[in-house]
């Protein structure tokens, strides 16, 4: 800790590395930023956070010129920069990983890593260099793979480290990390901090932009906070805690921070007939023995570690993923969905993990997005019946408080938190029984976490069935009324709420596998 301190303590008296000053942008007439500033110093890790809206996206866009700027000043090495173009930036020190992997995928990874600056000799490729310099790059990043191959062959958290190895190889003396670890389990994040601490260490600025509060602090230096396009406070991190840090962001007093950890206040309803049921699923080789049971008016949580069967057990009962073995039964009656129309017929709607890829049509309307899964009933003659579909999307987004500039914007310049508002009033305008959701508030500051959890718990009170998979044990000890937990493929345990602390989760995932009558509370018990 001493030798840190020393560090900072240098750190402080050097140069900085950038200085935005006073930065104003308007969209419309309508400020983004309102003098917003951020100071980096040479090998410092800065953390960059705020809620949705906040401007963080803005400002970084406005260093890296893909945005132009109305007003201030950015100094980057000690000159005054004004970048173009995120091409321009990179060349000249400042590179930046997006929290959408930005890569080809049907390219091999050698391809993505020295795409527009490939190795050449005797004017062709020099491909064994290529590969052998890509290769070595992940090595950093204890990822051993062949480079050879696709990019769209290797997992979503594979294609985010050769994103990460991209960047890093440009020799950059500033990264930016825009929600970086969204699609990384505990050891790749791990891996990924260390190669953050080795290029502080060589004296590379890295910019974290995380909603993850925990990790700021194994990581980080010093803190920005960001709030309605404004720099809020900026503190090292050890002098500041996470609840300062929440008040900070939502601008509400610290007592009133204190009070929730979750927006899942009210308290929860009896709960009602079964809406689903399902025993001794077997899907590919992620699930081995799935089971799990939701009733009207609950809030079933689903939860494991990475790889433990999740969204694939979510997927098969939508029937996006049919499984391989097992029963299913909806609204009491045995199903075999094939396909998601089939389940959406018998009222099941579904809110996927990636609400970017597998979500929102980006360039369609909040309009459009919104009534997609009904179209079929607002059709007549084969024409949408215009007046019926903006009534709905009124009464929507009116209720779920979607923040938009009117429904005929553009769903993709939405914030995360009003995406996903958004997604969650596809299902709602279709009247569901049982609604399915795969991490619902990820990527999605603490203002808007707390709105969805909120009417999430507002929706079961109300008699929907809910099941609800999250990685945050707070969010699953908090809001679910009763939890199934996975381990390699199994459900291991069902724990009534009173039953579902984070120890009991924890010590449920360890079983690695377990039958569900060895790992602790049993169905038949957790229902009394």
């Amino acid at each position: 800790m001493i030798g840190r301190a020393l560090e900072l303590a240098k750190m402080t008296s050097a140069k900085p590395l950038l200085v935005m000053r006073d930065i104003e942008k308007r969209f419309q007439g309508v400020h983004a930023l309102a003098k917003a500033s951020l100071e980096v110093e040479p090998g410092e890790i800065m953390a960059l956070v705020g809620q949705n809206g906040a401007g963080k996206s803005t400002l970084i866009k406005v260093l890296t010129g893909a945005h132009g700027r109305d007003g201030g000043s950015i100094d980057f090495d000690g000159k005054p920069v004004a970048f173009g173009s995120p091409q321009e930036a990179q060349r000249g020190g400042v590179s930046t990983i997006y929290q959408e992997i930005n890569l080809v995928p049907f390219r091999s990874v050698t391809e993505n890593i020295f795409l527009g600056r490939e190795h050449r000799r005797f004017g062709l490729l020099n491909w064994p260099r290529m590969n052998a310099e890509a290769a070595e790059l992940l090595r950093r990043f204890a990822v051993e793979i062949d480079v050879r191959r696709p990019l769209m062959e290797f997992s979503t958290a594979i294609q985010q480290m050769v994103a990460i190895a991209r960047a890093v190889s440009f020799k950059a003396q500033l990264v930016i990390m825009d929600e970086p670890t969204s699609s990384l389990d505990d050891r790749e994040v791990g891996v990924l901090f260390d190669v953050m601490r080795r290029l502080r260490a060589e004296g590379v600025a890295v910019i974290f932009v995380s909603h993850r509060l925990d990790e700021l602090y194994q990581v980080c230096d010093r803190v920005t906070v960001m709030r309605d396009g404004r720099t809020i406070m900026v503190s090292p991190m050890a002098e500041v805690d996470k609840l300062q840090l929440i008040s900070a962001m939502l601008g509400r007093d610290l007592e009133t921070v204190r009070s929730h950890a979750t927006g899942f206040s009210a308290a929860a309803g009896a709960a009602g007939e079964e809406v689903l049921s399902a025993e001794g699923l077997r899907i590919g080789r992620r699930v081995r023995d799935g089971r799990l049971e939701v009733r009207a008016g609950q809030i079933v949580g689903l939860t494991g570690l990475l790889g433990s069967g999740r969204t694939e057990t979510a997927r098969a009962i939508f029937g996006a993923d049919p499984p391989d073995a097992g029963s299913i039964r909806l609204m009491g009656k045995p199903v075999d969905p094939r396909e998601p129309a089939t389940a959406i017929a018998l009222g099941v709607g579904y809110c996927s993990e990636d609400r970017k890829a597998d979500g929102i049509v980006p360039d369609m309307s909040v309009r459009e997005n919104i009534t997609l899964a009904i179209l079929p009933r607002l059709v007549a003659m084969g024409v949408v019946d215009e007046t019926r579909q903006r009534a709905i999307v009124a009464k929507f987004m009116k209720r779920l408080a979607i923040k938009a500039s009117s429904s005929e914007q553009k769903i993709r310049e939405l914030s995360g938190g009003n995406q996903q508002k958004a997604l969650l009033a596809r299902w709602l305008c279709a009247d569901p029984r049982l609604l399915i959701l795969d991490e619902p508030t990820r990527g999605i500051d603490v203002g808007a976490k707390a709105e969805i959890q909120s009417l999430i718990r507002e929706l079961a009170n109300q008699g929907l069935g809910v099941l609800m998979i999250s990685s945050e044990l707070e969010e699953i000890v908090e809001g679910a009324d009763r939890v199934f937990v996975l381990s390699d493929g199994r459900t291991v345990a069902d724990l009534p709420h009173e039953q579902a602390t984070a120890a009991a989760i924890m010590a449920a995932m360890a079983h690695e596998g377990a039958p569900l009558e060895d790992a602790g509370t049993t169905g038949e018990n957790a229902n009394g």
